[in-house]
């Protein structure tokens, strides 16, 4: 089985995914004219423009937020240490370089979810990858495939990795038994989820900037102490990204790919562009026009890569550890000793709190992206959401006893899979995305706040649910 999965996940990764998602950033970014160079403003406007009374959905910035609370899991600790001891350093110029890349993408995937969004049946804004699959392409049976896949694999496979992580981390920093961390955790869970939506939008609205602040204060501490290596910590990530460190060796394009590869797959796991996660919480925002939520969630992107994985890129190289052997530290170890190297004995403690933070907060979102998909599956009724709920929170206790590595394996090859259909459907639907786009543009050119008006769209003509652009 072991080596089943360990083939499925390389050709995935190796061979498919990581062209397609170069290939397609590429395309649009061309297509674009790098927009997310030209209008890097926009992310920024956009934030303060929306200011939307409609009370059916929830505003950018709580949007941008939630997001940012689902990106900002254990991947971006514990995963980028992973990606430098397997890839090397130069991983974190390829997710850097995918990151780019991927803005355009979410900027088109989220533009969409907002083109298509819909209501539940309490009258809340809804949507995602599903329905603009459902409605965009008239392929239903897609949408369905692509609904189950994410219910399966977010909900469960990804919530199970981040609490084992945080059990983990917790449990060997303040000396508990994993077994009550897990339950201590699975009540917490419940308690946040009984209070529904829009308690899991105030706790992100002010968790996920507390939690970005605090980390980078962590980051920026442990720079400073090590701060005569950060020149070479640079040229480090440069030289390895191109396979220079691996030259005189003579695996030279081995230590390319796997750097390419690491990078690429880190990038994705953590910023989620593509994936079509983030399009649920985008559907769920007020915005006068579908563009508004596209440069919000760039920004998300931004956000999550260039600012909290690259501070744990920096806290473990300028720390000096990868001269240490990195085949028997890695993971949460390697970033540990990283960290307790600049901050002293508290650094495991320190390191543990902020994983049970993300992990937390990713777990939370994930939910949402769950719900959103059952929603869609049962057009609108949210009668079986507790049911899911229930479901989502036996998972997460039974989880504990699974081993990482499957765990591991059985995430890396879902979110290919899952990635792959949304791209699918994206690349089939980047015309009219993209004119969306135009439109906000050259409304904004004009002067005006940008409006989205439908019948200027006759290829939207019923596709869209009656009044959701009233």
């Amino acid at each position: 089985m072991a080596s089943l999965l360990n083939f499925l996940d390389d050709i995935l990764w190796e061979s498919i995914l990581i062209y397609f998602l170069l290939g397609f950033g590429i395309y649009l970014t061309l297509r674009t004219r790098f927009i997310q160079f030209r209008r890097w403003r926009e992310m920024f406007l956009c934030l303060r423009r929306n200011k939307s009374a409609d009370a059916r959905g929830v505003s950018s910035f709580q949007s941008l937020a939630v997001t940012l609370s689902g990106r900002i899991g254990v991947g971006s600790l514990t995963g980028v240490a992973m990606a430098i001891t397997t890839g090397g350093p130069g991983a974190i110029f390829w997710m850097w370089i995918i990151t780019l890349l991927g803005m355009p993408i979410a900027l088109i995937e989220n533009t969409l979810a907002q083109v298509f969004k819909t209501t539940d049946n309490k009258m809340q804004f809804r949507g995602g990858p599903s329905e603009y699959m459902s409605r965009g392409l008239g392929m239903r049976w897609m949408g369905v495939l692509f609904s189950v896949l994410m219910i399966l694999i977010v909900g469960f496979v990804f919530n199970v990795l981040q609490a084992k992580a945080v059990t983990q981390a917790v449990a060997a920093a303040f000396n508990l038994t994993p077994w009550h961390i897990s339950i201590a955790l699975g009540i917490l869970f419940a308690l946040t989820l009984a209070g529904g939506l829009r308690t899991l939008v105030k706790v992100s609205v002010w968790l996920a900037p507390i939690m970005c602040l605090s980390y980078m204060l962590l980051a920026f501490w442990v720079m400073a102490v090590n701060v005569d290596r950060l020149p070479e910590v640079f040229l480090l990530i440069f030289k390895s990204a191109f396979g220079f460190q691996e030259f005189a060796a003579g695996a030279l394009g081995y230590g390319v790919t796997i750097a390419m590869t690491q990078g690429i797959q880190q990038g994705l796991f953590s910023n989620e562009a593509g994936s079509g996660s983030t399009p649920h919480i985008a559907a769920m925002a007020a915005s006068r026009h579908p563009a508004n939520q596209g440069f919000t969630q760039m920004l998300g992107v931004l956000v999550d890569t260039f600012v909290v994985c690259s501070a744990t890129a920096m806290i473990i190289l300028s720390s000096g550890m990868l001269t240490a052997p990195t085949d028997k530290i890695s993971g949460i170890t390697l970033l540990t000793q990283a960290v307790s190297g600049s901050i002293g004995s508290f650094g495991p403690q320190l390191l543990a709190i902020f994983m049970l933070i993300f992990g937390f907060t990713t777990m939370m979102t994930n939910c949402m992206y769950a719900e959103n998909n059952l929603l869609f599956l049962q057009r609108g009724k949210t009668g079986s959401l507790y049911l899911l709920r229930l479901a989502m929170l036996v998972m997460l206790l039974v989880g504990s006893f699974i081993g990482t590595p499957l765990l591991m394996q059985t995430a890396s090859i879902s979110l290919a899979v899952i990635t792959m259909i949304n791209l699918t459907a994206l690349l089939l639907l980047s015309g009219l995305a993209l004119k969306v786009v135009r439109d906000f543009e050259r409304q904004r050119v004009m002067g005006r706040e940008p409006v989205f008006n439908s019948g200027s769209f006759p290829e939207l003509k019923g596709q869209l649910q009656d009044g959701i652009w009233k």
